[in-house]
């Protein structure tokens, strides 16, 4: 019995000590666990937040006008920054508006804006008629002037279109370097700048739509607009808008308190060309995301 006894004791503690040697052998020959790395915010900031929502793949043209688009997704974006060139506008001289027989029935712009619960904003510069120095108003379009254009909103604000006032200081040509932001600032509020070859436009725009709890979606946008074609298929033209570029877009983003600039790069918008991408000529600069763009009415 006690030889039974000692004999069971012995294969237990064989047992234990040869476990105790297989775990100490796998641990010696397995690879160590790496921690996972969390990312910093400042590369959160460059390449993705944790909870980021990505761009959409695509998205449906809107009939009634030639445009270049980078869209972001609808997340909690407050807004959106841009520097550019300003383009230059080429008429169809085929074109002429009956209405207004000095003027033609193409226009360019270039902008901003978002949509946000449901509201629809474009804020940015548009080539428009201008007053001189004895305040008279020309006839035809010889300067890029802001706009501010948004949508009715449920039951609380009418749509409205509205331009800076005709004034030389708000005038902006071919070829000169802008500045150009849209910022959600409090609720129901936008915050509208335009600075650049020694002039500044600013003001605070309502929008109740916009407020900086909601989701939203922002865009920059240049494009051919065409005389009362809203929602309408494009009118064949000869029109090209040329010399245009962005050199830095930024996106708004409030994170522990604090608002960011985040680079809206390829990763971060849908890329739109409407009605067709053989109307526009776009030629890209990877290394810091800026890119010219030139719209042909007709490829």
């Amino acid at each position: 019995m006690k030889r039974n006894y000692i004999l069971k004791s012995f294969f237990t503690a064989a047992v234990i000590l040869s476990s105790i040697a297989y775990i100490s052998c796998s641990s010696e020959n397995s690879e160590p666990v790496q921690p996972v790395k969390k990312k910093t915010l400042e590369e959160q900031i460059q390449t993705g937040f944790i909870d980021e929502v990505l761009p959409a793949a695509t998205s449906p043209c809107f009939q009634g006008a030639f445009y270049r688009k980078a869209m972001s997704s609808q997340d909690y974006w407050l807004g959106i920054k841009g520097t550019f060139v300003v383009p230059t506008l080429i008429d169809d001289p085929n074109r002429v508006n009956p209405a207004k027989p000095a003027q033609y029935l193409d226009n360019a712009s270039i902008y901003l804006g978002g949509t946000s619960d449901g509201q629809e904003t474009d804020i940015g510069l548009t080539w428009e008629v201008i007053k001189d120095d004895n305040g008279v108003v020309s006839p035809d379009r010889k300067a890029f002037r802001p706009f501010l254009r948004r949508t009715a909103y449920k039951s609380e604000e009418a749509a409205l279109y509205k331009n800076a006032p005709a004034e030389k200081r708000y005038y902006w040509y071919p070829g000169e370097t802008v500045t150009m932001s849209v910022q959600v600032i409090n609720p129901k509020k936008i915050l509208f700048i335009v600075d650049g070859a020694g002039k500044h436009y600013e003001e605070e725009f309502d929008a109740a739509g916009y407020q900086p709890s909601f989701k939203a979606v922002f865009k920059r946008v240049n494009a051919i607009d065409q005389v009362a074609n809203e929602g309408k298929p494009v009118q064949a033209t000869k029109a090209k808008v040329i010399g245009a570029k962005w050199n830095k877009v930024v996106l708004f983003r409030k994170v522990e308190g604090k608002i960011y600039e985040v680079p809206m790069n390829t990763k971060r918008y849908t890329d739109m060309r409407c009605p067709s991408a053989a109307n526009f000529s776009v030629a890209k600069i990877e290394t810091d995301d800026s890119e010219s763009i030139d719209i042909m009415g007709t490829p």
